[in-house]
């Protein structure tokens, strides 16, 4: 009987993320509060999730361009058959997101991307089922895509400065 195979980890980095990730940090500031933005899962006194339209925040369609491309790549699948559904995740100090994974609808790919990752900040841990965890430390500028299946969470921030990033699930289009 053979063992199960490794599940695959892609990290992938955006050249020049500093201009970008500057748009991203100073938009989610501006519209965080705002109430008309979409929240959920309400945790430990935050949302976890912040879901920002395109049209709040036009460098949103440029990460989120780039994610379907790098999707469409892992998947062998043409870009135009990919939707990408996208939400910030913003922890403060002390903050962690807990153990969970993605595959409650028809995702083949989740993904996250750093926008603002201080030392310190939390790790992604990947736990599959079978075989070790995989400690993915954050970076700014950086993509990691994995099964949607793998439980996954992040660790505590223990930065004392706020860790920000875009959750992304992939799935079929239409």
């Amino acid at each position: 009987m053979s063992s199960p195979s490794p599940f695959q980890v892609h990290l992938e980095p955006w050249a020049d993320a500093t201009s970008l990730n500057a748009q991203l940090e100073a938009g989610y500031r501006r519209l965080r509060d705002d109430p008309a933005i979409g929240r959920s899962h309400w945790f430990a006194g935050r949302y976890e999730n912040l879901y920002v339209p395109v049209d709040r925040l036009p460098a949103l369609g440029d990460l989120v361009t780039a994610a379907v491309a790098r999707a469409a790549r892992i998947t062998a699948r043409a870009p135009a058959s990919l939707r990408c559904r996208y939400w910030f995740n913003a922890m403060g100090p002390g903050q962690h997101t807990g153990l969970h994974s993605h595959d409650e609808d028809d995702e083949i790919l989740s993904g996250v991307y750093y926008v603002r990752a201080p030392g310190g900040s939390g790790d992604l841990v990947l736990r599959p089922a079978a075989g070790s965890p995989r400690r993915v430390p954050p970076r700014e500028g950086r993509f990691v895509f994995f099964p949607p299946q793998i439980p996954h969470e992040v660790e505590i921030n223990r930065s004392g400065r706020l860790r920000l990033s875009i959750g992304m699930n992939f799935g079929p289009e239409g």
